[in-house]
């Protein structure tokens, strides 16, 4: 009896793999394979080449322990073509089978082969057309003023209040809590204004 091995990967901590691998069983059980083992990465990229239970699949493959891999979609396996292609001439040179049930992917056979190389290749695009907009996005937003990173968190009206309350002699810790933010927040704000320093 052939034997399979089934990978998920969920991209946050909150996702869950089950879906996945009650559809990967299904398959199993209808091919007449038996489960060598399941492999799941929680809140992994599928951009990273490396991943905890997927590096435990390949030095499983690497032992034979399996004849075949089978996953849902390309994109839980990975999103870079380069890193798909060396997967899966890794698995060919070893003789294992790739399954891919979305695309219908099987490379055992030349179509499934072609097929597997073909979506490598428009998922990568995707992601870089994605990248793209974001980009593109972002320096629009920059170019209209936009701001981004970690707001301040006293404001412009903080900051008046803060000179206010600095020429008024209060100490840091009751500016802090007249404005209601951390102290260290206070000290930030007066360096950054170049404010005389208030005692403490």
């Amino acid at each position: 009896m052939p034997r399979i091995a089934l990978y998920a990967r969920v991209s946050t901590t909150d996702q869950h793999p089950e879906v996945q691998l009650d559809a990967l069983r299904a398959y199993s059980k209808a091919r007449g394979f038996e489960i060598a083992q399941e492999y799941v990465d929680h809140g992994v990229s599928g951009a990273k080449n490396r991943r905890p239970a997927l590096d435990r699949l390949l030095a499983d493959a690497r032992r034979r322990y399996f004849d075949v891999v089978a996953c849902v979609k390309l994109d839980r396996l990975a999103r870079s073509v380069r890193h798909l292609t060396l997967m899966a001439a890794e698995f060919d040179a070893l003789g294992i089978d790739l399954v891919v049930l979305d695309q219908a992917i099987d490379t055992s056979t030349p179509t499934g082969r072609l097929l597997f190389h073909v979506l490598g290749s428009i998922a990568e695009f995707e992601r870089d057309l994605i990248r793209e907009r974001v980009s593109a996005g972002m320096q629009a937003a920059k170019r209209r003023g936009k701001r981004f990173g970690r707001e301040r968190k006293i404001g412009e009206q903080g900051a008046a209040d803060l000179r206010q309350l600095l020429a008024e002699g209060r100490s840091q810790r009751q500016i802090a809590r007249d404005l209601g933010v951390g102290r260290a927040t206070v000290a930030r704000e007066i360096e950054r204004l170049g404010l005389r320093q208030a005692a403490a």
